[in-house]
């Protein structure tokens, strides 16, 4: 599903590269966990894949499509969601979901099973005729996934998305990447909260300083380690 082949990006004249020679791949049906300490790439790792950044060497291949190559047929391909999202607050919510659809070209239809069923789970149908403006950041949160999801995406990128939502909404959030998954679709999620991604990630890949250090399910990092430990644990004494 996704590729990423020796990649790196170094910013202005500094000498230290944010993102150095990264290699790995998302396997279809997975969800790959993406965790670090803070500045060690991840963001720029992110804005890279979604097209946000260009990298200064390497590959990114979406589903087939190289996103350097191809950049509108690698868009259509995934939807990001970041960790704090800039919405169009002076529109309501039900046009900003109108507008991601029109955007992916998804039939009338399907739009609106999919809207409706989003919106219900996410317990937002009230406020939807509201203008964003007025939401909450949790609220914001949540119009922004439910957007991410309108056209069913086949790489779904999440970086810090359980920020803001509130517990139901979370549970929530962990079972539809679990379904994205079940339909052969891959889900990318960075993430601090590392007991989740312990629990939830089929894979999980650890950088620092831009470097890839462990990477593979948990029993593979676990051996790796040398030792019966959390991904907490793990974590922080390779990261020291």
């Amino acid at each position: 599903m996704l590729t990423i082949e020796n990649l790196s990006k170094t910013y202005g004249n500094k000498s230290q590269k944010a993102v150095d020679d990264l290699c790995f791949t998302v396997r279809d049906g997975e969800i790959f966990g993406f965790v670090g300490p803070n500045g060690a790439g991840k963001t720029t790792t992110i804005k890279m894949i979604a097209s946000l950044l260009s990298p200064d060497t390497g590959r990114i291949i979406i589903d087939g499509v190289d996103n350097q190559q191809d950049l509108m047929a690698a868009k259509e391909k995934f939807s990001y969601v970041p960790d704090n999202p800039e919405l169009f607050e002076k529109i309501r919510g039900n046009e900003y979901l109108r507008f991601m659809a029109d955007v992916y070209r998804v039939p009338d239809g399907e739009f609106k099973e999919r809207a409706s069923r989003y919106l219900d789970i996410f317990d937002l149908k009230g406020d939807v005729a509201a203008p964003i403006a007025a939401y909450s950041h949790g609220m914001k949160q949540k119009i922004a996934l439910i957007g991410a999801l309108i056209h069913n995406p086949r790489l779904f990128i999440l970086d810090e998305p359980m920020v803001g939502l509130d517990p139901k909404s979370s549970f929530e959030l962990k079972k539809i990447m679990a379904e994205l998954c079940a339909q052969g679709h891959s889900v990318f999620f960075s993430t601090h909260v590392l007991d989740v991604a312990e629990k939830i990630c089929d894979r999980i890949a650890i950088i620092n300083h831009g470097r890839l250090i462990a990477l593979g399910t948990m029993d593979e990092i676990r051996g790796g380690a040398g030792k019966d430990e959390s991904l907490e644990e793990i974590f922080l004494e390779l990261t020291e």
